[in-house]
């Protein structure tokens, strides 16, 4: 982005004022939207004000450490836009100029210029989202593809919109029914650290002070307590450092990602919410393209990008290669072993029956089902591990503190 000083009259007098745009043309085009008045002059200028300066300083500092995306209820809404103007005629060129224009959000008019300048420069769409992989998603790349493949990118504009905002209420329904479970976590957590800090020091002064013999649970206890109070800290900054480290290696180094990936898929709950809800973003992406015509082996490589856990890509991809080879798609989804047998009947059905985008349909209805289902009874899942570990934290802190004075009592009868 650049900034060009716009000069201008307006109620008889001349004026000055900078703007941000791509080009000279893109500040003209925005001067003339917010109707400054009659345009005089349109430079690029070094002279730049010091609030803007402040602005993109703080914008910096903001991406280094948290790196702007548009947020998904404002991309659903900016996609329903595109779908209405697309389906009135307009052109997709001209209504993406009209969101960056029209937008009040940065990041919306930062990418969606971007993306008019690259239309411009005749990439295809499918070629500048992909760009903003961050911001749009795999689902959204796959969406708009079909829809430049198939000539009808309202229709694909309409569905991906329903799309995101199933993901998004998923995700909100997931957050609401977390937070339960979370809250209870966190005062476990609170309470454990304040009954080591302020509760335990108090009876390591007795048991120094009578010399007692301690047992393993209570020596357990004092070690903990020392840590916390000497060096809680560093043992915080130490724990965050795991997390950040952990998390960029995760983005970074496939082999770590895929070795994480492939764990997650085993951890209780966990593992579940991950495999239902990839699995029915996916079938409900190849139903969509295979509806729409596309070749199966091109259906099963584009529904494969929306997939982000990496064992299940792997196995989704041998999928494409053994149906490329000329075997069914029934036999290449049984070796995956993800589907269950009855799903696969119903699959191998949709083959011989020519109906396979209204059996797919159904699969993807099914793992829906199974996901709002965890979803929903998320809290049932996780109160036995809760209670579990409430249990043990108790009893823990019971032993280390009592055992010693059942010693002591018994030292003192006998």
């Amino acid at each position: 982005m650049k900034f060009f000083e716009v000069e201008y009259v307006k109620d008889g007098l001349k004026q000055k004022i900078t703007l941000k745009a791509n080009n000279k043309n893109d500040a003209k085009s925005i001067a003339t939207a917010k109707n400054y008045g009659t345009i005089i002059k349109i430079g690029e200028t070094k002279s730049i004000p010091i609030t803007d300066q402040i602005n993109d300083f703080g914008d910096k500092i903001a991406s280094f450490f948290i790196k702007p995306t548009i947020k998904t209820p404002l991309l659903v809404t900016t996609i329903r836009q595109l779908s209405v103007m697309a389906n009135a005629g307009i052109s997709l060129h001209d209504a993406i100029k009209e969101i960056a224009k029209s937008s009040d959000d940065k990041r919306i008019q930062v990418v969606f210029d971007t993306i008019n300048e690259d239309l411009n420069q005749g990439q295809s769409l499918t070629e500048s989202i992909s760009k903003f992989q961050n911001d749009f998603g795999d689902v959204s790349i796959a969406m708009m593809r079909l829809g430049e493949n198939t000539g009808n990118m309202a229709e694909s504009l309409s569905k991906l919109a329903e799309i995101l905002q199933d993901v998004w209420d998923n995700q909100q329904k997931f957050k609401k029914a977390i937070r339960y479970p979370i809250t209870v976590i966190v005062a476990i957590i609170i309470a454990f650290v304040i009954m080591m800090t302020s509760v335990v020091p108090k009876f390591r002064d007795v048991f120094d002070q009578l010399g007692a013999n301690l047992p393993l649970p209570t020596k357990i206890l004092l070690n903990i307590e020392n840590i916390l109070s000497q060096y809680g800290l560093y043992v915080l900054i130490i724990i965050l450092g795991a997390i950040f480290f952990t998390n960029k290696t995760y983005k970074k180094s496939y082999e770590i990602k895929a070795k994480i990936d492939k764990a997650l898929l085993k951890v209780y709950l966990i593992g579940n919410i991950i495999f239902y809800s990839t699995m029915n973003r996916f079938n409900l992406i190849f139903t969509e393209l295979t509806r729409a015509g596309i070749p199966i082996v091109e259906a099963l490589d584009t529904a494969v990008m929306t997939v982000t856990n990496e064992e299940l890509k792997i196995k989704l991809k041998g999928v494409k290669i053994l149906v490329g080879r000329g075997v069914s798609l029934t036999d290449s989804l049984k070796d995956t072993k993800l589907y269950e047998s009855m799903l696969l009947q119903m699959i191998n059905a949709g083959e011989q029956s020519g109906s396979l985008d209204a059996m797919l349909e159904k699969v993807t209805d099914y793992y829906k089902m199974k996901f709002n289902d965890i979803i929903d009874n998320i809290s049932t899942y996780i109160e036995p591990i809760l209670l579990a570990v409430l249990a043990i934290m108790v009893t823990f802190l019971a032993l280390g503190i009592f055992m010693p004075m059942w010693d002591m009592a018994s030292a003192v009868r006998n």
